[in-house]
């Protein structure tokens, strides 16, 4: 069965998944130099983004994380081919698509080092904090998130004017840090996020989560001592 898919050009970065078989709806919000291509996926409304090079029409896929048919739908229906995949961190939800699309696309994958054991497919790249990934012209830095997960990465494309745009998988999204389990998780991964991403990037930046809508550091800025005395 084909599925259809349809990008539109009204980028609000809100987006719910469609029922099975019924066509693929992603946003597309176009930057300087490139591309950033929205999708939502399977019920827990897992996030897919796409980021494009528009100099070489390379591409990377952030979380193949569930739904194959409807993400290689979507790659055939974007300019541009497929460099890369790099899982944000090792829970189930955003896997659930990688070894199809490895099978169906032979491009190299990757994920935070910490959270290899938990893939399905033994992965091409081990990534740490610090580390560069290139896709074309664009390149995304590695920023270790410690506490949702050991491995969890964000990944933080710089536009040429300065502006950043962070994919941050489950470790922030509007309203707060990701869900932690164990005691001391919860700090450790505030920490990490205040110390690498807030201190570090401009209110202007945009954070790209791995469920739901985005928002900005400058949106959520005023919260941060709200989240630390509240825990969670």
């Amino acid at each position: 069965m084909t599925i259809p898919a349809t990008v539109s050009d009204d980028y609000t970065g809100e987006l719910t998944a469609a029922p099975d078989h019924h066509g693929v709806a992603a946003q597309r919000r176009r930057i300087p130099g490139a591309e950033i291509v929205k999708m939502s996926v399977g019920p827990m409304d897992n996030n897919v983004y796409v980021v494009t090079d528009s100099r070489t029409g390379q591409s990377l896929l952030i979380d193949a994380a569930n739904d194959p048919d409807s993400i290689l739908a979507l790659l055939g229906a974007l300019d541009g081919t497929l460099a890369q995949i790099v899982t944000t961190h090792g829970h189930f939800d955003h896997w659930q698509a990688l070894a199809q699309l490895d099978r169906a696309t032979h491009v190299p994958t990757a994920v935070g080092a910490a959270d290899a054991p938990d893939l399905p497919v033994a992965p091409d790249r081990l990534l740490r904090d610090g580390d560069r990934i290139t896709v074309g012209a664009l390149e995304f830095e590695v920023i270790g998130l410690v506490g949702h997960t050991p491995g969890s990465i964000a990944l933080a494309l710089t536009e040429p004017g300065g502006r950043v745009h962070l994919f941050t998988g489950d470790s922030l999204f509007p309203g707060g840090v990701g869900k932690t389990w164990q005691p001391g998780d919860f700090e450790i991964l505030l920490d990490d996020v205040e110390t690498k991403l807030f201190a570090r990037y401009g209110d202007d930046t945009v954070v790209y989560p791995g469920h739901g809508t985005d928002t900005t550091l400058g949106a959520e800025r005023p919260s941060l001592g709200t989240w630390r005395q509240r825990g969670w």
